[in-house]
């Protein structure tokens, strides 16, 4: 890794961190954003228990992808550093994560629900239903905890393709964790996830048998993703 990319590298992880709280995701310190360099074999993530506003990018901690093990610095990473070290190490085709505590998508974690697609503003972003990982065994919490989270919830997803079109999930009791192409886009999703999860709570509240019809659902996914889509402008044109 170059100065150069290093550097593009850390701000990039910053800035997505800082949202977090910017976008009401987190109380306190309850989220992190990770973001990976895979030419370098290393990702930067939030230090465990640092505030937000005291955040700042040489306070950003390098973790070698393949052995989990801090680079440089005196700071630890994040205590979730495990679980995003298992996705870089699952899906190839991602290169930041997110998780918060944000309270509606919390709420269907600890319901142990998925979030239905119940609407256009889901299907936009999301190809199906963000959903909930199966409980862990008491051996998987008592060692190698945070890394069996992300093999739960590699399980319940699937490959690359699969992270790609639902690049969401919930951990079962605790909370939800986003990815995407970069940093800034792994929050973008932990946003979505948050404002669909609560919008899905109030619809079954006022409809407990809310549904969509699935064409409909297909035709805003595919809008916006895949080799048809439309949507937005390319602001190089």
């Amino acid at each position: 890794m170059t100065n150069a990319d290093d550097r593009e590298l850390r701000d990039a992880v910053l800035e997505a961190n800082r949202l977090i709280p910017k976008a009401g995701l987190a109380a306190l310190t309850w989220g992190n954003v990770s973001g990976v360099d895979r030419a370098a074999g290393i990702y930067l993530i939030k230090p465990s228990g640092v505030a937000y506003d005291a955040l700042t990018a040489d306070l950003l901690v390098p973790v070698d992808l393949e052995t989990g093990r801090v680079v440089s610095g005196r700071l630890k990473p994040s205590v979730d550093s495990e679980t995003h070290r298992a996705f870089y190490l699952r899906w190839p085709s991602i290169g930041g994560i997110t998780h918060t505590h944000s309270t509606h998508a919390v709420a269907f974690a600890q319901a142990r629900r998925d979030v239905p697609v119940l609407g256009t503003t889901h299907a936009d972003t999301f190809s199906g239903p963000i959903r909930v990982t199966r409980d862990l065994t008491e051996p998987e919490c008592a060692d190698e905890y945070e890394f069996n989270t992300a093999r739960a919830i590699i399980e319940l997803v699937g490959g690359d393709a699969e992270a790609t079109a639902t690049p969401a999930a919930l951990a079962a009791n605790h909370g939800p964790f986003t990815w995407g192409k970069d940093p800034g886009k792994s929050v973008e999703h932990a946003i979505v996830c948050e404002a669909v999860a609560e919008m899905a709570l109030k619809t079954l509240a006022l409809n407990p048998a809310a549904a969509a019809p699935p064409w409909l659902l297909d035709r805003h996914y595919t809008r916006k993703h895949g080799a048809g889509a439309y949507y937005g402008n390319d602001p190089a044109q």
